[in-house]
C-alpha cells in the first residue's frame, strides 16, 4: 500500500483501525494494540505493546497480545479488516472457553486473524516462533481447536465481507465500494 500503514488508510471518512475498534467495542472488555510504532496510534488512547519477537509476522503479534492480555483468552483481529461485525466477534468470544483456539472457517480457510486464543497456546506458539516457523495454523495440531461454521457467520454478514483484508490498491477500491453499499 505504498508504505502507508494499512490501519491508518481512510475508508468512509475514518481510518480503518477506527472501524475495527467500533466492531470490537460491544463485544470485548479490553483492547490492546500490538505495534512497534506506538506514536502512530497514540491518538486512539489505548494501551499498546511492542512485539516480543519483532519481525515474526502475525504469529508474533498474536503471541505478544496474548502474553500481555489480562485474561486467560484474547480475541485477536487484524488492523486491516474494515468490515468486522460486532455479532461475529461476539460469536467467537462467546465460545472462547470451549477450546484453546476458537476460530471461524470459511470454505477451506481458517480465519486466524479473527479468532480467540487461550493462554494455553503460548508455549506452543513460542516454540514455533523460536524455530522460525511462522505459519499460524502450524501449532493447531497441538491444541484444542473449535471451529465456527461459515453458516453461523453468514447469519450476521457475508463471510467474504466480514473477513476482507485491505492489502492491495484493488482491495482498497473494493472496500470503498462496499462502504458506500453497506452504509
Amino acid at each position: 500500500m505504498g508504505g502507508q500503514p494499512k490501519a491508518l488508510i481512510e475508508l468512509g471518512g475514518r481510518p480503518i483501525i477506527e472501524r475495527v475498534l467500533e466492531a470490537l467495542a460491544p463485544a470485548v472488555d479490553d483492547v490492546l494494540i500490538v505495534t512497534n510504532t506506538p506514536e502512530l496510534y497514540a491518538f486512539l488512547g489505548l494501551p499498546m505493546v511492542g512485539d516480543v519477537y519483532p519481525e515474526h509476522g502475525s504469529l508474533g503479534g498474536i503471541y505478544t497480545g496474548l502474553k500481555a492480555a489480562a485474561g486467560q483468552v484474547a480475541f485477536t483481529v487484524a488492523c486491516d479488516m474494515p468490515f468486522l461485525h460486532p455479532e461475529v466477534v461476539r460469536l467467537v468470544v462467546a465460545r472462547a472457553g470451549e477450546g484453546d483456539v476458537v476460530i471461524p472457517r470459511v470454505g477451506s480457510q481458517l480465519e486466524t486473524m479473527h479468532a480467540a486464543y487461550a493462554k494455553a497456546c503460548l508455549p506452543r506458539i513460542e516454540e514455533r516462533l523460536i524455530a522460525g516457523q511462522l505459519r499460524i495454523v502450524g501449532f493447531f495440531e497441538r491444541v484444542r481447536v473449535v471451529e465456527i461454521t461459515e453458516a453461523d457467520i453468514a447469519r450476521f454478514r457475508d463471510p467474504q465481507v466480514a473477513f476482507m483484508n485491505v492489502n492491495t490498491p484493488d482491495e482498497l477500491a473494493r472496500a470503498r465500494g462496499l462502504v458506500a453499499e453497506l452504509g
